[in-house]
């Protein structure tokens, strides 16, 4: 197992640390978190037990990623952005058999100092605008923005906002990619609008 850790940085035994991967200043890696390979776990980072990470996530300074949390590959968690694992916490009250887990879907960007309130999946490819608090599920390339956070669009897997035609069609201003809305049945009977890829630039 090949990594880069600073000297300042506490490794703890019983973690798992992927190749290639790089761990900076005054970061600590608790025993049983998982961290993949070329990932970048920036300045003052705590990843708790419990933890994992996917390949090539991106840790900016200052995050604390709790027990409960998992992203997936290509994640980039922004500066100061926060995550909780418990909905209802009091300092004289144990609750840490009520953690609530949260998932990261592939590729999604959370902004710098946005809030992730448990227990939500936070969708492929999708964008938390900075300073964000998210209280509900967001779906696959949708960009949310506010407190609450509320979606105001979609965005592509280069991270640019997509605009469709009246055929429900975008193309990806920076790459080739082509998206489609999509309206289906969702769990609840209720209908739900998706974005999905039409084709995938190789």
């Amino acid at each position: 197992m090949s990594f880069f850790a600073h000297p300042t940085a506490v490794i703890d035994e019983g973690c798992f640390i992927g190749d290639n991967t790089k761990i900076w200043h005054f970061s600590h890696i608790m025993s049983g978190a998982i961290i993949g390979e070329s990932c970048n776990i920036g300045q003052n980072v705590m990843v708790a037990s419990g933890v994992t990470l996917g390949k090539s996530v991106k840790v900016q300074n200052n995050v604390s990623i709790y027990t409960g949390v998992t992203c997936e590959d290509d994640v980039f968690l922004g500066p100061s952005c926060v995550f909780t694992n418990v909905v209802n916490p009091r300092s004289t009250v144990n609750r840490k058999d009520e953690y609530s887990p949260t998932h990261v879907g592939r590729g999604a960007t959370i902004g710098a100092n946005a809030t992730i309130i448990c227990g939500r999946t936070i969708g492929a490819w999708s964008f938390i605008g900075a300073g964000a608090v998210v209280t509900k599920d967001v779906p696959d390339y949708a960009l949310v923005v506010g407190n609450p956070a509320r979606q105001v669009g979609w965005i592509s897997k280069m991270g640019h906002k997509l605009a469709f035609n009246a055929l429900g069609l975008a193309q990806c201003s920076q790459g080739r990619d082509w998206y489609r809305i999509v309206v289906e049945k969702g769990a609840n009977g209720q209908k739900e609008t998706v974005v999905e890829v039409v084709n995938e630039e190789q």
